[in-house]
């Protein structure tokens, strides 16, 4: 009699344990662009840093494992909408990651927040996410925005840049990084003589280039992103516009879009990235490991941070023992001190903004470069409290107290 009570506690405590997630696995929805623009910075690569940060916990937190499953929004907020309502009201998701698309990162924010799921967002750069439109709900992982202004827009600017005509993406992120970067502009006594929004994935320039040329801007701020930032320095090349004196500045500029125009072509531009591949011997370490899964590839920052992201995101359930709350889910994020390979030790702040340092890199010569994607030197380090907005800055309701801002 006593074996079988015994047995049957064993059987009560293992269900019990198993009770405290809401589903059969804990389900990881990467959404991204998985066939565009984006889809080298982000796509299946950060779908593979996903799976390594789940292979840290030998695929499962106590008896229940862990499931990535991913999908493609098509950079297109009404096609991510759907997709994260399916994810979230029918297929058991727990989590929504990366997400590259400031337009569709936004729609996802709300979304999750009316489900009280978790986003993790690493690909999205609008500082409103952890602004007017913050959300108790979302970490923002990687960079932003603001941080991009602050530190390779106020480098051009430094360095003698006083006039400005903005290249810009015609979606929310483009129009937040020229918002961001043209404050820092102002500050520093610039001006704004012009510029010109393009829809997203462009393959002509021309047009865009010859107003930002007749404009005779000291800098040509480009505020886009992935495809859309090679074609337009690609074709500013063809354009002569380098040679005749004008300056680009690439505002968003990932390693993998430096790899893809060649040093030839990218040498000398100033750039910003959170995580750089080549940093450290961790993220040798770490970049090897994912490298060898992805054809020889380097990881963008976006893939390092849902790498990052996930990683703390399953510390905060291990400790919680639960996925049954978002909000709380997040809370537990945001109490534990973030610790990674990647990004070193950092916090998040209550508006949810993930802090760790920036760095601001000037693309290598071909003389200067040791191998195929031996692509930046460090110019300066930015601590986290000078490259994101200050938190009492950011107008953020979590923070403020005031009504939250309205879904457009």
């Amino acid at each position: 009699m006593r074996h079988a009570i015994l047995a049957l506690a064993i059987v009560a405590s293992a269900t019990a344990a198993r009770a405290d997630f809401t589903g059969k696995s804990i389900k990881i929805g990467v959404l991204n662009d998985q066939s565009g623009l984006y889809k080298d910075l982000a796509g299946p690569g950060s779908v593979m840093a996903a799976k390594m940060a789940a292979e840290e916990f030998g695929n499962k937190i106590g008896d229940t494992p862990i499931e990535i499953i991913s999908a493609d929004h098509q950079n297109k907020p009404d096609v991510g909408s759907a997709i994260a309502r399916q994810w979230y009201d029918v297929d058991g998701v727990d989590v929504i990651v990366d997400v590259p698309t400031s337009s569709v990162a936004l729609a996802i924010a709300q979304i999750t927040k009316e489900k009280n799921k978790v986003f993790l967002a690493s690909g999205p750069a609008a500082s409103d996410l952890t602004g007017p439109k913050c959300s108790p709900n979302t970490v923002h992982w990687t960079y932003d925005t603001y941080a991009l202004a602050h530190t390779t827009g106020k480098a051009e600017v430094d360095a003698g840049g006083k006039t400005w005509f903005f290249l810009t993406a015609d979606y929310a992120f483009g129009a937040a990084l020229e918002r961001d970067t043209t404050a820092v502009v102002k500050e520093a006594g610039g001006t704004i003589v012009g510029g010109v929004k393009h829809p997203l994935n462009t393959t002509d320039f021309s047009s865009f280039l010859l107003q930002a040329q007749s404009s005779k801007a000291q800098v040509i701020g480009l505020a886009n992103a992935g495809g859309d930032t090679i074609n337009s320095i690609k074709a500013a090349h063809e354009f002569g516009i380098v040679k005749g004196g004008q300056k680009l500045a690439g505002l968003l500029v990932f390693v993998t879009d430096v790899h893809a125009l060649g040093l030839e072509t990218a040498q000398g531009l100033l750039l910003s990235e959170s995580f750089y591949w080549d940093r450290d011997a961790k993220t040798r370490a770490w970049s090897k490991k994912w490298s060898e899964r992805m054809a020889g590839q380097e990881p963008s920052m976006v893939q390092a941070g849902v790498y990052a992201a996930v990683l703390h995101y399953l510390k905060a359930l291990r400790a919680l023992k639960s996925d049954a709350d978002g909000k709380a889910v997040v809370d537990q994020m945001k109490k534990l001190s973030t610790d990674d390979p990647l990004f070193g030790k950092g916090t998040i702040r209550p508006d949810g903004r993930k802090m760790h340092p920036m760095y601001l890199y000037e693309v290598k010569a071909p003389s200067e470069s040791k191998g195929a994607w031996d692509l930046y030197k460090l110019i300066k380090e930015f601590p986290a409290d000078q490259a994101f907005r200050p938190l009492d800055k950011g107008e953020c309701p979590l923070v403020t107290g005031a009504a939250p801002a309205p879904a457009k």
